[in-house]
Protein backbone atom coordinates (compact mmCIF):
# COMPACT_ATOMS: atom_id res chain seq x y z
CA UNK A 1 0.00 0.00 0.00
CA UNK A 2 1.32 3.20 -0.82
CA UNK A 3 -0.05 6.15 1.62
CA UNK A 4 0.04 9.67 1.21
CA UNK A 5 1.26 10.67 4.35
CA UNK A 6 -0.06 14.40 3.86
CA UNK A 7 -3.66 12.68 4.24
CA UNK A 8 -3.00 12.67 8.09
CA UNK A 9 -2.26 15.96 7.97
CA UNK A 10 -5.89 16.77 6.40
CA UNK A 11 -7.14 14.07 8.73
CA UNK A 12 -5.82 16.08 11.94
CA UNK A 13 -7.09 19.39 10.20
CA UNK A 14 -10.51 17.71 9.91
CA UNK A 15 -11.07 16.21 13.09
CA UNK A 16 -9.67 19.47 15.31
CA UNK A 17 -12.09 22.02 12.51
CA UNK A 18 -14.50 19.65 12.50
CA UNK A 19 -15.21 21.05 9.41
CA UNK A 20 -14.31 20.68 5.51
CA UNK A 21 -14.03 25.13 5.59
CA UNK A 22 -12.04 25.26 8.88
CA UNK A 23 -9.81 22.61 7.88
CA UNK A 24 -8.99 24.61 5.06
CA UNK A 25 -8.70 27.29 6.40
CA UNK A 26 -5.81 25.94 9.41
CA UNK A 27 -3.85 24.19 6.32
CA UNK A 28 -4.01 27.32 4.24
CA UNK A 29 -5.75 25.23 1.53
CA UNK A 30 -8.83 25.71 -0.75
CA UNK A 31 -12.20 24.02 0.15
CA UNK A 32 -12.57 21.88 -2.80
CA UNK A 33 -9.02 20.31 -2.51
CA UNK A 34 -9.61 19.49 1.39
CA UNK A 35 -12.98 17.74 -0.26
CA UNK A 36 -10.82 15.83 -2.60
CA UNK A 37 -8.51 14.54 0.33
CA UNK A 38 -11.49 13.65 2.64
CA UNK A 39 -12.81 11.48 -0.05
CA UNK A 40 -9.53 9.61 -0.56
CA UNK A 41 -9.36 9.21 3.29
CA UNK A 42 -13.05 7.38 3.63
CA UNK A 43 -11.94 5.17 0.69
CA UNK A 44 -8.87 4.49 2.32
CA UNK A 45 -10.36 3.76 5.80
CA UNK A 46 -13.97 2.76 4.69
CA UNK A 47 -14.97 5.33 7.19
CA UNK A 48 -17.32 8.24 6.67
CA UNK A 49 -15.18 10.68 8.86
CA UNK A 50 -17.40 13.59 9.06
CA UNK A 51 -21.36 12.94 8.74
CA UNK A 52 -23.85 16.40 8.51
CA UNK A 53 -25.78 16.63 11.68
CA UNK A 54 -27.58 20.08 10.09
CA UNK A 55 -25.52 22.85 9.29
CA UNK A 56 -22.46 20.97 11.14
CA UNK A 57 -20.52 17.67 11.18
CA UNK A 58 -20.01 15.46 13.49
CA UNK A 59 -17.11 12.97 13.67
CA UNK A 60 -17.83 9.37 13.08
CA UNK A 61 -17.08 6.93 16.60
CA UNK A 62 -14.02 5.74 14.07
CA UNK A 63 -12.58 9.16 13.77
CA UNK A 64 -13.28 9.71 17.56
CA UNK A 65 -11.64 6.90 18.51
CA UNK A 66 -8.62 7.77 15.92
CA UNK A 67 -8.34 11.68 17.15
CA UNK A 68 -5.28 11.28 19.34
CA UNK A 69 -3.88 8.88 17.94
CA UNK A 70 -3.02 11.27 14.61
CA UNK A 71 -1.94 14.03 16.41
CA UNK A 72 1.07 11.84 18.79
CA UNK A 73 1.54 10.25 14.87
CA UNK A 74 1.87 13.38 13.34
CA UNK A 75 4.37 14.87 16.39
CA UNK A 76 6.69 12.17 15.81
CA UNK A 77 6.70 12.84 12.39
CA UNK A 78 7.83 16.22 12.09
CA UNK A 79 10.60 15.11 15.32
CA UNK A 80 11.78 12.78 12.62
CA UNK A 81 12.02 15.41 10.07
CA UNK A 82 13.31 18.01 11.72
CA UNK A 83 15.21 17.01 14.66
CA UNK A 84 15.95 18.70 17.36
CA UNK A 85 19.74 20.63 16.71
CA UNK A 86 20.16 21.61 20.46
CA UNK A 87 22.60 19.45 22.03
CA UNK A 88 21.88 18.98 26.02
CA UNK A 89 24.99 17.97 27.23
CA UNK A 90 24.29 17.53 30.98
CA UNK A 91 21.88 14.93 29.82
CA UNK A 92 24.13 13.57 27.09
CA UNK A 93 24.76 9.44 27.51
CA UNK A 94 26.97 7.94 24.71
CA UNK A 95 29.97 6.44 24.34
CA UNK A 96 32.50 7.61 21.99
CA UNK A 97 35.30 5.57 20.07
CA UNK A 98 38.25 7.47 19.15
CA UNK A 99 41.25 5.34 17.34
CA UNK A 100 44.75 6.57 17.22
CA UNK A 101 48.65 5.73 18.30
CA UNK A 102 49.16 4.89 22.05
CA UNK A 103 51.36 8.27 22.14
CA UNK A 104 48.78 10.46 20.79
CA UNK A 105 46.01 9.27 23.09
CA UNK A 106 48.59 9.61 26.13
CA UNK A 107 49.11 13.24 24.90
CA UNK A 108 44.97 13.84 24.40
CA UNK A 109 43.07 11.84 26.76
CA UNK A 110 43.96 13.74 29.81
CA UNK A 111 43.11 17.03 28.23
CA UNK A 112 39.90 15.41 26.74
CA UNK A 113 38.71 13.51 29.42
CA UNK A 114 38.88 17.05 31.47
CA UNK A 115 36.59 18.60 29.60
CA UNK A 116 34.51 15.92 28.95
CA UNK A 117 33.89 15.36 32.51
CA UNK A 118 33.07 19.31 33.10
CA UNK A 119 30.84 19.66 30.43
CA UNK A 120 28.98 16.00 29.34
CA UNK A 121 29.40 13.76 32.73
CA UNK A 122 27.74 11.03 31.12
CA UNK A 123 29.97 10.99 28.08
CA UNK A 124 32.07 7.79 27.90
CA UNK A 125 35.43 7.74 25.83
CA UNK A 126 36.84 4.30 24.54
CA UNK A 127 40.44 4.91 23.01
CA UNK A 128 41.53 2.13 20.32
CA UNK A 129 45.11 1.17 19.16
CA UNK A 130 46.24 2.09 15.85
CA UNK A 131 45.70 -0.98 13.94
CA UNK A 132 48.87 -2.87 11.89
CA UNK A 133 46.79 -2.22 8.73
CA UNK A 134 43.94 -0.27 7.47
CA UNK A 135 40.59 -1.14 8.28
CA UNK A 136 37.14 0.33 7.45
CA UNK A 137 36.62 0.97 11.41
CA UNK A 138 35.25 4.33 10.07
CA UNK A 139 32.72 3.43 7.20
CA UNK A 140 31.56 0.39 9.53
CA UNK A 141 30.88 2.78 12.55
CA UNK A 142 32.95 1.19 14.65
CA UNK A 143 34.92 3.77 15.51
CA UNK A 144 33.72 7.59 15.77
CA UNK A 145 36.83 9.83 15.09
CA UNK A 146 40.76 8.34 14.11
CA UNK A 147 43.17 10.51 14.32
CA UNK A 148 46.50 10.16 12.82
CA UNK A 149 48.98 12.16 10.34
CA UNK A 150 47.72 10.91 7.31
CA UNK A 151 44.67 12.45 5.17
CA UNK A 152 41.90 9.71 4.46
CA UNK A 153 41.76 8.55 1.16
CA UNK A 154 37.93 7.77 0.86
CA UNK A 155 35.72 10.53 -0.58
CA UNK A 156 32.73 9.75 2.34
CA UNK A 157 35.92 10.35 5.31
CA UNK A 158 36.13 13.68 6.13
CA UNK A 159 39.41 15.10 7.83
CA UNK A 160 40.03 18.21 9.40
CA UNK A 161 43.98 19.23 10.57
CA UNK A 162 43.71 20.06 13.84
CA UNK A 163 47.73 21.23 14.03
CA UNK A 164 51.30 20.17 13.82
CA UNK A 165 53.84 18.52 15.63
CA UNK A 166 57.89 19.01 15.05
CA UNK A 167 59.88 15.95 15.10
CA UNK A 168 62.98 16.04 18.10
CA UNK A 169 65.57 13.46 19.25
CA UNK A 170 64.68 11.53 22.26
CA UNK A 171 67.26 10.14 24.55
CA UNK A 172 68.00 9.17 28.29
CA UNK A 173 68.64 11.40 30.45
CA UNK A 174 72.16 11.57 30.83
CA UNK A 175 73.17 10.31 27.41
CA UNK A 176 76.03 11.60 25.84
CA UNK A 177 74.38 13.78 23.45
CA UNK A 178 71.14 14.82 25.67
CA UNK A 179 72.67 18.59 25.62
CA UNK A 180 71.96 18.32 21.45
CA UNK A 181 73.29 16.06 18.64
CA UNK A 182 74.72 17.06 15.50
CA UNK A 183 74.03 15.59 11.86
CA UNK A 184 76.69 13.00 11.83
CA UNK A 185 76.55 11.84 15.58
CA UNK A 186 72.89 11.34 14.72
CA UNK A 187 73.78 8.65 12.11
CA UNK A 188 76.41 6.82 14.09
CA UNK A 189 73.99 5.99 17.31
CA UNK A 190 71.69 3.59 17.34
CA UNK A 191 68.09 3.99 16.60
CA UNK A 192 64.97 2.49 17.51
CA UNK A 193 61.49 2.79 15.74
CA UNK A 194 57.88 3.11 16.42
CA UNK A 195 56.23 1.24 13.23
CA UNK A 196 52.82 -0.41 13.77
CA UNK A 197 53.80 -2.30 10.75
CA UNK A 198 57.41 -3.24 11.82
CA UNK A 199 59.06 -1.08 9.38
CA UNK A 200 62.58 -0.59 9.88
CA UNK A 201 62.95 2.40 7.64
CA UNK A 202 60.92 5.82 7.51
CA UNK A 203 61.49 9.58 6.19
CA UNK A 204 64.74 10.10 8.10
CA UNK A 205 66.61 8.09 6.35
CA UNK A 206 65.97 9.21 3.07
CA UNK A 207 66.59 12.40 4.72
CA UNK A 208 70.19 10.94 5.46
CA UNK A 209 70.73 9.06 2.13
CA UNK A 210 70.73 12.74 0.83
CA UNK A 211 73.51 14.33 2.81
CA UNK A 212 74.84 10.95 2.12
CA UNK A 213 74.73 9.25 5.42
CA UNK A 214 73.59 6.13 6.52
CA UNK A 215 72.39 4.92 10.19
CA UNK A 216 71.69 1.53 12.23
CA UNK A 217 68.26 1.24 12.67
CA UNK A 218 68.51 -1.12 16.16
CA UNK A 219 64.49 -2.36 16.38
CA UNK A 220 61.34 -1.40 15.83
CA UNK A 221 58.94 -1.93 17.98
CA UNK A 222 54.89 -1.16 17.69
CA UNK A 223 53.90 1.43 20.99
CA UNK A 224 55.79 4.24 22.50
CA UNK A 225 55.51 2.79 25.59
CA UNK A 226 57.80 -0.22 24.49
CA UNK A 227 60.51 2.34 22.93
CA UNK A 228 60.47 4.38 25.86
CA UNK A 229 61.77 1.47 27.81
CA UNK A 230 64.40 0.83 25.34
CA UNK A 231 65.75 3.87 25.09
CA UNK A 232 65.79 4.74 28.45
CA UNK A 233 68.06 1.96 29.11
CA UNK A 234 70.71 2.29 26.28
CA UNK A 235 72.11 4.75 24.63
CA UNK A 236 69.13 4.19 21.22
CA UNK A 237 68.17 7.28 20.39
CA UNK A 238 64.44 7.84 18.45
CA UNK A 239 62.74 10.09 16.22
CA UNK A 240 59.53 11.02 17.67
CA UNK A 241 57.08 13.53 17.12
CA UNK A 242 57.57 16.09 20.03
CA UNK A 243 53.75 15.95 21.32
CA UNK A 244 53.44 12.00 21.64
CA UNK A 245 56.88 11.87 23.57
CA UNK A 246 56.42 15.10 26.45
CA UNK A 247 53.95 13.18 28.62
CA UNK A 248 56.57 9.93 28.88
CA UNK A 249 59.92 11.70 29.41
CA UNK A 250 59.07 12.54 33.30
CA UNK A 251 58.01 9.08 33.55
CA UNK A 252 61.14 7.28 31.64
CA UNK A 253 63.66 10.22 32.78
CA UNK A 254 63.79 10.83 28.81
CA UNK A 255 65.00 14.13 27.13
CA UNK A 256 64.68 15.56 24.07
CA UNK A 257 66.72 17.90 21.45
CA UNK A 258 66.11 19.45 18.28
CA UNK A 259 66.42 16.97 14.90
CA UNK A 260 69.80 17.90 13.37
CA UNK A 261 68.06 17.38 9.82
CA UNK A 262 65.19 18.86 8.23
CA UNK A 263 61.81 16.95 8.08
CA UNK A 264 57.96 18.83 7.73
CA UNK A 265 56.56 18.89 10.41
CA UNK A 266 53.81 16.12 11.32
CA UNK A 267 49.72 16.99 10.34
CA UNK A 268 47.60 15.39 13.00
CA UNK A 269 44.47 14.96 11.29
CA UNK A 270 40.66 13.75 12.68
CA UNK A 271 38.95 11.53 10.62
CA UNK A 272 35.42 10.65 10.52
CA UNK A 273 32.42 9.48 7.98
CA UNK A 274 30.51 11.85 6.66
CA UNK A 275 27.49 10.43 8.47
CA UNK A 276 28.20 12.31 11.44
CA UNK A 277 28.47 15.81 9.74
CA UNK A 278 25.24 16.83 11.13
CA UNK A 279 25.31 15.39 14.60
CA UNK A 280 24.99 18.07 16.76
CA UNK A 281 26.89 15.40 19.67
CA UNK A 282 30.03 14.23 17.34
CA UNK A 283 30.17 17.89 16.26
CA UNK A 284 30.47 18.75 20.12
CA UNK A 285 33.21 15.88 20.09
CA UNK A 286 35.18 17.26 17.31
CA UNK A 287 35.17 20.48 18.81
CA UNK A 288 36.64 19.12 22.09
CA UNK A 289 39.87 17.33 20.17
CA UNK A 290 40.49 20.14 18.15
CA UNK A 291 40.30 22.73 21.48
CA UNK A 292 42.37 19.55 23.07
CA UNK A 293 45.36 19.99 20.56
CA UNK A 294 45.17 23.67 20.31
CA UNK A 295 45.79 23.68 24.05
CA UNK A 296 48.55 20.92 24.54
CA UNK A 297 50.30 22.29 21.14
CA UNK A 298 50.87 25.59 22.84
CA UNK A 299 52.13 24.74 25.96
CA UNK A 300 55.81 24.86 24.72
Amino acid sequence: MQLDLNLLTVLDALLQEGSVAGAAQRLRLSSPAVSRSLGRLRRLTGDDILVRTGRTMTPTPYALAVRDHVGELLRQTRQVLAPARELDLAGLDRVFTVQCHDALATALAPVLLADVLTEAPAVRLRFLAEASIDTDELRHGRVDLEIGSAVPALPEIRHEVVGHDRFVVVMRAGHPYAEGIDLEAFATVPHVLVSRRGRLTDPVDGALESHGLHRRVLAAVGTTVTAAHMVAGSDAVLTAPSLAWRPLASAFALVTTPLPIDLPNPPIVCGWHQRYDSDPAHTWLRDRVRAAFTSILTRE
